[in-house]
């Protein structure tokens, strides 16, 4: 079951994906991101140290880092 919100603007239910993207120099990093439908890609936990938050203007929801204590 992939991890969702809900959207308090619009109501409407978004699922949480993490996909890893290579850089140019060989790195590798975690790239998240929240879509409409659940897709191969979804994932079922929110990632350690980050929070979702939501924009206020369009409604969709956002990953942020946690602040550190």
């Amino acid at each position: 079951m992939a991890f969702t919100v809900a959207s308090k603007k619009s109501g409407k239910t978004y699922h949480l994906h993490a996909r890893p993207q290579e850089l140019k120099g060989g790195q590798t990093v975690v790239l998240y991101y929240f879509a409409g439908v659940p897709g191969p890609l979804a994932i079922d936990a929110l990632p350690d140290g980050y929070v979702v938050s939501e924009n206020e203007r369009t409604g969709l929801p956002l990953l942020k880092k946690a602040n550190k204590l």
